[in-house]
């Protein structure tokens, strides 16, 4: 019997993964029965069959474009499934009847915000795995590493997912960091929104440009022990507001380390400062303490602050094939109502997930010391997540607009909103809506800004003092 189908004896569709795995693993190298354990399953570790009842279809892999499809044009209108119609809507008047199948953010968004609906279409699973990404995942069996501090990553065959099989939720985790993303995503103009406060019609929105390098990315097969121990590099150019207009800054995320390097550049003093401090849940600058470091793209940034525990799969109600963050060709204003993202262009399916929850280590703090995130199945790509404050209470949500990315053959997540449950306002980020133009995934290492002296202080000086 596969994995994945043995069911906890509370029947709410989550496994008893933590002790199979263990079972199975016992922490030695792997074994043959490993890797006939991933033959029944996808490249990705994911169940191949249809749910019992076939909401959820069984696994066949990539969804290529429609005919014509080429860069600059709108990618929904190139996707197989453009013409479905939603199943059904789920809003306050119906929302306890799939409470099973919804998040506690869901809920509480869904019955505190007046007119919030979900509009659920029928489950289309269009995650693939390019096959050097599924050779360099199998050979992971037995041979990934997590480090001795038991949250650093020390060793994959890259790039590919490093946990296939994942014992817990900290390998769960660096499954979702180390999806194949290509080398690098490009941003010529995204906006980073934050709705008004109550009784307000005043906006933030942040123009930049944004460039993510991710060298572990690069095809065919290397050992990540090969690289500088970097997760990706990222780059942000303002151009507006006035307030933000000339700031920029680039970052680098580490695989070994809990603090990123991160260089701010500040036009008005006309220099670099390095912000030593500037990660977790330190505030983004000029969001009105709305958005942290570590909440972009659903989750972002280090493990090293919460134990992870990986609680099982589950079937849940998530935002899936999401084309609506990457309409450029829409009003901004037509999209982003001042209280939450249109349903036109939000899509919602029903998916199995990874569950996972983190709570904040002895010792340690954070502004969320309870979270839950949701991983699909398919891509591991995080396309939700719940922060609890320190009562307990829900604090925020975030769901990702998980899309399949034509140009890496696999789906991902840039785009997302985040709702702050008790204050009433949302971000919206990522995303291309009335930009008028699309995001680019970069497969090959082409131009200055896929190399790693491009994220330095001292380049980040010279490009921001033209």
């Amino acid at each position: 019997m596969p994995l994945h189908a043995h069911l906890c004896p509370a029947g709410r569709g989550f496994t008893r993964l933590a002790l199979l795995t263990a079972l199975l693993w016992g922490g030695h190298l792997a074994t043959a029965a490993d890797l006939s354990q991933l033959d029944k399953l996808t490249p990705s570790g994911a169940t191949k069959e249809a749910s019992s009842d076939g909401a959820i279809p069984a696994w066949e892999g990539a969804v290529a474009p429609l005919p014509g499809y080429e860069w600059g044009k709108l990618r929904r209108d190139h996707w197989r499934f453009k013409d479905d119609k939603p199943l059904y809507s789920i809003d306050a008047t119906t929302a306890d009847k799939y409470a099973d199948k919804l998040s506690a953010g869901q809920l509480a968004v869904l019955k505190q915000i007046k007119g919030y609906r979900m509009d659920v279409y029928p489950s289309r699973r269009t995650c693939g795995v390019p096959d050097f990404v599924a050779a360099n995942t199998r050979k992971n069996i037995g041979t990934a590493k997590v480090a001795a501090d038991g949250w650093s990553l020390k060793e994959a065959t890259v790039p590919g997912y490093p946990f296939a099989l994942p014992a817990n939720g900290v390998e769960a985790m660096w499954n979702a960091k180390m999806r194949y993303r290509g080398v690098g995503i490009d941003y010529k103009k995204t906006v980073t929104a934050v709705s008004p406060r109550r009784g307000s019609t005043e906006w933030i929105r942040a123009d930049s440009e944004q460039t993510l390098f991710i060298p572990t990315g690069a095809k065919g097969s290397h050992a990540l022990s090969s690289y500088p121990p970097v997760e990706f590099y990222v780059y942000f150019g303002y151009s507006a507001p006035a307030a933000l207009a000339g700031q920029a800054l680039a970052i680098t995320q580490y695989l070994n380390q809990a603090e990123n390097e991160t260089f701010y550049y500040f036009p008005g003093q006309r220099r670099v400062r390095r912000m030593p401090t500037y990660s977790h849940d330190s505030p983004q600058i000029g969001m009105e303490n709305q958005y942290t470091l570590d909440e972009p793209n659903v989750f972002n940034g280090a493990l090293d602050r919460f134990d992870w525990k990986l609680v099982g799969k589950k079937e849940m109600i998530i935002p899936y094939n999401n084309f609506g963050g990457h309409d450029f060709k829409a009003k901004f204003e037509d999209v982003a109502g001042n209280d939450f993202i249109a349903p036109s262009h939000r899509r919602y399916e029903l998916h199995r997930v990874w569950v996972i929850e983190a709570t904040v280590k002895a010792g340690m703090r954070h502004s969320a010391p309870k979270r839950t995130i949701y991983l699909d199945e398919d891509s591991w790509a995080p396309v939700m997540m719940d922060d609890f404050d320190g009562q307990g209470k829900l604090a925020k949500l975030r769901e990702g607009f998980t899309i399949p990315v034509y140009e890496t053959g696999t789906c991902d997540v840039m785009a997302m909103v985040q709702y702050n449950v008790a204050e009433g306002r949302y971000v919206f980020d990522t995303h291309t809506v009335g930009t008028g133009a699309d995001v680019r995934w970069v497969t090959e290492p082409n131009g200055p800004r896929f190399k790693a002296a491009f994220f330095t202080n001292d380049n980040l000086r010279a490009i921001s003092e033209r």
